[in-house]
């Protein structure tokens, strides 16, 4: 599998929700699957919900930070790649 460039970055985690928030640097639909990666993370999913100030979003925007919902656990700085 090749590394591509990463498409977001992990800025923080809820634990107790287990709600990644991700900053993306180019625009990803809900439904894509994607790679989590950083120095103890290693593991795809695909984002089944986003949201956006607590509003339920399909699309994001270049730049914008969202939560998504995730089943594993990530950390701040931890990389996301388009799977």
């Amino acid at each position: 599998m090749t590394e591509s460039k990463p498409i977001g970055k992990v800025t923080h985690f809820y634990g107790n929700l287990n709600v990644a928030i991700v900053k993306f640097s180019k625009p990803v639909e809900a439904g894509i699957k994607v790679h989590f990666k950083g120095a103890t993370t290693d593991f795809e999913e695909i984002i089944k919900s986003m949201q956006f100030d607590h509003q339920p979003i399909e699309k994001v925007k270049k730049g914008q930070e969202v939560g998504i919902k995730i089943a594993k656990k990530v950390r701040e700085g931890d990389l996301v790649f388009e799977a």
